[in-house]
């Protein structure tokens, strides 16, 4: 093996969890150094949601990489699988999302995706295009591929099965109809998460019974932990980094990991090389390289990669303002309100919190200032002017009394 294909499988397999089948992707990898040839990488996003956040992303990620190295992205949109709900992981039937749902969740993620992807290297696909002409005979014909015992194996459907909870028969098509889409398309590799295992080798059985040729390699990828280390990233456990947040949202979150976590985040969301982290932890380990400086670092390539050049160095300069100097930034939101208002309502109008008692709560924990003195009376009446309301170390508001 070359040098040069022995640079590219290390970046491609940093990270992963579980590979099938690595033996062919270092073919195509030489294939491509040796002769020019390009290869396919398929990965499947279902619309479900308007936003991703950076767990989404390790897999967007995965993908440059592969782009580097002589991959073509098949950026799958599922939205003919998107009305059927892929069951993966969940306990219950998942909700049908409706087309306009669908429609505006793909502007979305398309829109966030190409802020990883090289766009002249990535063909967006939608499933619907194949998947609907299949038709009643097609679908029956796909469905013998697979066995009702087969099928419970899955983890997931096994525990429902057992606990007696509903299992939609059209759930039982979601893994054949993925593993369908790499025989259309003629994948060479598709990547997922770990919990996408049972539909990722579908799609090799698929392509052997369809005869396409070739078997797609599988590559899985771990679940980002959140924040907090523990649990995976989820807007649902409050331990995420959009890709939506704010830049200087964005880069107080990831200041806020651990150092252990901070090169687990390099490994899977950073683009710097295998060779570039190395030289970052030996100087780290030999203290020739402060880790806040690191984490600094790792917190201005991502901001910079969802909001421009130089957007990470002016969140490091707010934050440095804001906490470092206890200052006060110099942007932020701005809201109006009438001689008399009442704080608490004037802090839930200008949302900096979602309720009056939430309000009371802050101020007598003492998190509220008015121009950075401590608010102490909950029943405060405002005074006509211009201040700034302040909730905490990272949220400000500029009320103009009138």
């Amino acid at each position: 093996m070359n040098d040069k294909i022995k640079l590219a499988l290390d970046e491609i397999t940093r990270g992963t969890s579980e590979i099938i089948d690595k033996e062919r992707i270092e073919v195509l990898l030489k294939n491509y150094y040796e002769n020019g040839v390009n290869y396919f990488v398929k990965a499947g996003f279902d619309p479900t949601a308007p936003d991703l956040h950076l767990g989404h992303t390790v897999l967007l990620q995965k993908l440059a990489i592969f782009q580097k190295y002589g991959g073509i992205v098949q950026f799958l949109i599922g939205n003919f699988t998107a009305t059927i709900g892929d069951p993966t992981g969940k306990n219950i039937t998942r909700k049908v999302l409706s087309d306009d749902d669908i429609k505006k969740n793909i502007g979305s993620y398309t829109e966030q995706a190409f802020k990883i992807l090289d766009k002249n290297k990535t063909n967006i696909v939608y499933n619907k295009d194949w998947l609907e002409p299949l038709g009643a005979a097609g679908m029956l014909s796909l469905a013998s591929n697979l066995t009702v015992a087969r099928m419970l194996e899955r983890d997931d459907f096994s525990k429902r099965y057992a606990s007696n909870t509903p299992i939609a028969l059209s759930e039982f098509m979601y893994p054949l109809l993925q593993g369908y889409d790499s025989v259309y398309l003629k994948s060479d590799i598709e990547i997922g998460g770990t919990d996408q295992k049972f539909n990722l080798l579908m799609g090799r059985q698929l392509q052997k019974a369809y005869e396409v040729g070739k078997q797609q390699s599988v590559l899985m990828m771990p679940i980002l932990e959140g924040l907090d280390g523990v649990n995976k990233m989820s807007k649902s456990l409050g331990n995420y980094i959009g890709v939506t947040d704010a830049p200087n949202d964005m880069y107080g979150k990831v200041l806020s990991i651990s150092d252990e976590l901070m090169w687990r985040y390099y490994e899977l969301l950073s683009a710097k090389t295998l060779i570039e982290i190395e030289e970052l932890k030996n100087g780290v380990e030999n203290n020739s390289i402060h880790p806040k400086k690191v984490k600094d670092d790792l917190a201005i390539e991502i901001v910079n990669r969802f909001h421009g050049v130089n957007e990470g160095l002016k969140a490091q300069e707010e934050f440095i303002k804001i906490f470092s100097n206890k200052d006060i930034p110099t942007t932020m939101e701005e809201f109006d309100t009438i001689e008399g208002s009442w704080i608490c309502q004037v802090m839930v109008d200008s949302k900096l919190v979602s309720s009056t008692s939430q309000a009371r709560r802050d101020i007598q924990s003492g998190a509220v200032k008015i121009d950075q003195i401590k608010v102490e009376d909950s029943s405060l009446k405002l005074s006509k002017g211009t201040f700034v309301l302040q909730k905490g170390k990272k949220h400000f508001v500029r009320i103009t009394v009138i």
